[in-house]
């Protein structure tokens, strides 16, 4: 089970919104590298970068602060927002040296772009992300709505050869809430993808929940706000992620 701190960036600043919404953004950080280094020397071994700005097509005011991150800090980047482009992809993973890209609207909009992707840079290194809203996928930063419902894309993407799947229930981003486990559950096991769990993610009992849907394939989890506020400490996570791992060893079956 990985653990992904997420650092959002808009306009080189480290920030949360609330399910998508740019009129509710809060500013963590002025200093992005910083925050990495933090999240880095607390035990972690992934960071999910986001590139708002790429994300609504404003241009790219966070390039130099993505490579940079990636340069200097110890840890594997899986970066999204804006990826629009197989060069776009080509430059984070080949240029940055980021980890794996997570895909959006570019999956949705040309899905042959994913074969592609996977086909040069390799199923490890290529992520998809289902942004739901009542169970229909989100685009374009989230503001526009798709036919598309969730595990219909997640069984049409795992079919082009794609294995990791970044699932996200919008209107419980950045709330505290809870994530979605039922539907987190649905999109793991109907497409056989590995799912990174996202949105909503607050409390330790939301960890242990996820942690034990690891037999029906949820690989990870994607935690924001609750780390910047403190409400869940990231070495804390780290330990009852560990303690679950050892549990499962006990042949748990979903």
């Amino acid at each position: 089970m990985i653990v992904l701190p997420a650092i959002d960036l808009r306009q080189g600043r480290c920030v949360r919104l609330e399910q998508g919404r740019f009129d509710r953004e809060t500013v963590f950080s002025d200093d992005p590298l910083a925050v990495a280094e933090r999240w880095a020397a607390e035990g972690a071994e992934w960071l999910h970068v986001v590139n708002l700005d790429g994300a609504l097509g404003e241009g790219s005011p966070n390039e130099a602060v993505i490579a940079r991150l990636v340069r200097s800090v110890p840890v594997q980047v899986q970066l999204g927002g804006g990826l629009r482009s197989l060069e776009a992809v080509a430059q984070a993973l080949e240029e940055w040296g980021v980890a794996r890209v997570v895909l959006g609207t570019l999956a949705v909009r040309d899905p042959g772009a994913v074969a592609e992707a996977v086909r040069r840079f390799g199923a490890e290194r290529v992520a998809v992300a289902v942004d739901a809203r009542d169970r229909l996928v989100a685009v374009q930063g989230w503001t526009q709505q798709t036919a598309w419902r969730d595990v219909a894309f997640g069984q049409h993407l795992r079919d082009l050869g794609l294995r990791w799947c970044l699932y996200t229930d919008i209107s419980r981003d950045g709330t505290g809430s809870g994530p979605n486990l039922a539907a987190t559950e649905e999109m793991a096991r109907e497409t056989g993808l590995q799912v990174l769990a996202s949105g909503g993610i607050a409390t330790l009992e939301d960890v242990r929940a996820l942690c034990r849907l690891a037999p029906c394939g949820v690989a990870g989890m994607v935690i924001g706000r609750a780390l910047y506020t403190g409400a869940l400490p990231l070495p804390e996570v780290l330990r009852l992620v560990q303690r679950e791992a050892l549990r499962a060893q006990e042949g748990r079956t979903c």
